[in-house]
């Protein structure tokens, strides 16, 4: 199928019920805490509604954010890559994940669906996905690694047989924080300016990996949230939460996008957490479990 503009109206339609899903199946892991919801209009054109959960049993903060905005002029951020398409009007639809646990031993994980149009006077439209998913262990299980990287490659599968080794390796190198020369995490899928396939077919991958987010992500939250921990494990975790304050504030294309657009500023921020230190020059003991945290942080492979 070509695109036209009902699609639009698809795309919403399973962002709007992807929200709500993540939302029931988070609140249900925690079993305490529950979202809280802002609906927001943006002046320049469109809005959003923005879900929070806060200091719960197993979620110390999280978001699942849905937006849909549009404009005059297609902010910087968004045509990067695709400058020829600098001054159109656009439209964006999306829902943003970061969910930050209580536990230590549970990662922090991040997903991202988008659609983005671009318009112009006597011009078809330009349309693309963009997306994916990435993990953040404090205190790495192989075993979770593995399974991690297997959904994505499963949900990848059905596409093509290079679309997960292209989408892990742009996954890697995009959170990549280039002053600490380490990734963010142990990574998995990562694309954007996808209109190669028809729409259908680009449409049908934003909802794998859209659902395969969650496919991936809780089984982990339910092993781990139940573990022992003590002092020493928080203070590594929110030690590390920094570097993830790091990568969005200096190297987010959303964070960039969000607030070049004028959207919402507390839903943009959403993602960070709500305690994270900075220790001048700290390293971890030689041998450590935090130190083995460092074998992480570089690209790998898991399958």
């Amino acid at each position: 199928m070509t695109y036209n503009e009902s699609n639009v109206g698809a795309v919403k339609n399973y962002l709007l019920d992807l929200q709500e899903r993540l939302c029931d199946a988070f609140e249900a892991s925690d079993g305490q805490a529950r979202f809280h919801e802002d609906a927001w209009d943006r002046p320049e054109g469109g809005g959003g509604r923005t879900r929070v959960i806060q200091d719960g049993a197993v979620f110390e903060k999280g978001g699942v954010n849905f937006s849909h905005v549009h404009g005059t002029e297609l902010p910087a951020a968004a045509s990067a890559r695709r400058p020829e398409l600098a001054g159109r009007s656009f439209q964006a639809l999306g829902v943003s994940v970061v969910m930050h646990p209580v536990n230590p031993y549970v990662p922090t994980s991040h997903a991202n669906v988008r659609f983005f149009i671009a318009e112009k006077d006597n011009e078809p439209p330009v349309w693309w996905f963009g997306g994916g998913f990435d993990l953040t262990p404090y205190y790495p299980f192989d075993e979770d690694c593995r399974f991690w990287h297997r959904t994505a490659h499963e949900l990848c599968a059905p596409f093509g047989e290079n679309v997960y080794a292209e989408h892990k390796r742009w996954c890697d190198e995009y959170f990549h924080l280039k002053h600490r020369d380490e990734t963010r995490g142990i990574g998995g899928l990562f694309f954007d300016d996808l209109n190669d396939w028809d729409f259908d077919t680009c449409f049908a991958y934003m909802r794998a990996v859209g659902d395969g987010y969650l496919a991936g992500y809780r089984p982990i939250v339910e092993k781990r949230k139940h573990l022992d921990y003590g002092q020493r494990e928080i203070d590594f975790q929110r030690y590390r939460r920094g570097r993830y304050v790091e990568f969005n504030l200096v190297y987010d294309r959303g964070t960039l996008f969000g607030l070049q657009s004028g959207g919402r500023t507390e839903s943009i921020l959403m993602s960070l957490p709500a305690v994270a230190h900075w220790r001048y020059d700290w390293q971890p003991e030689p041998g450590s479990p935090e130190a083995d945290l460092n074998d992480y942080l570089k690209p790998r492979k898991w399958l």
